[in-house]
């Protein structure tokens, strides 16, 4: 994620062409005919070509009937929508599932920090991190908030583990470099991505619910 692969400008859309292919065969593991699938899905869900907000958090809500998907959902959609245009596109869409299913640890890690740096400055200060942890206890539905469990409290901790005692801002390769030594936090900032009995990874990326198939309305895959 980071790089818009192709520019909309006039672009339809709807439609796929050669060099959409080219990219997002040269940035995913997708084969050609599974970009096409993949494509053939979208559009059924959107037949426009364009995944609005409220359709994404739709889909959002299916997978956490019992929270609040709405602000978490929110983070998402920002980091997916690479234009800021306010809407997904399609090659958008793709890179983003394309780290969810085959990425690596770092890049599901970078994929987080680009979830939670909603003004695209690569660096993520200390409120940004509290509207962080008060997303998520609203996505899982999690009402005890007080004591050590509080966001601020919690926020403290995370500051605390990524060395950041006399620095309140977080740059995107701190972020990444301190999940990757700190499971603890792995598990708090990218829940999906600590390790599974036996030393394998979970193959989604935080809070972001990934199947095999190619509808997002039926799957939710990337959203």
């Amino acid at each position: 994620m980071g790089n818009k692969a192709s520019g909309k400008g006039k672009k339809d859309p709807t439609i796929l062409t050669d060099e959409d292919i080219r990219i997002l065969k040269l940035n995913t593991q997708y084969s050609e005919e599974e970009i096409q699938a993949w494509h053939t899905g979208f559009l059924k869900d959107c037949p426009s070509g364009k995944l609005d907000k409220k359709q994404f958090l739709n889909v959002y809500k299916k997978f956490y009937p019992e929270g609040k998907a709405d602000k978490y959902c929110n983070f998402v959609f920002k980091a997916f929508d690479v234009d800021n245009n306010n809407w997904i596109d399609f090659t958008e869409f793709l890179l983003a599932v394309g780290v969810s299913q085959h990425g690596n640890l770092e890049e599901k890690l970078k994929m987080a920090f680009d979830i939670y740096d909603q003004n695209k400055d690569g660096e993520i200060n200390r409120k940004d991190m509290t509207k962080i942890i008060e997303a998520m206890y609203d996505l899982a539905n999690e009402e005890d908030r007080s004591g050590d469990k509080s966001p601020d409290k919690r926020v403290d901790l995370i500051m605390q583990r990524l060395n950041k005692d006399k620095d309140d801002v977080v740059h995107r390769n701190e972020f990444v470099q301190g999940c990757l030594r700190d499971e603890f936090l792995r598990k708090i900032l990218a829940p999906n991505t600590a390790l599974l009995p036996g030393g394998q990874m979970s193959n989604t990326t935080t809070n972001v619910p990934v199947t095999t198939t190619t509808s997002i309305n039926d799957t939710g895959a990337a959203v």
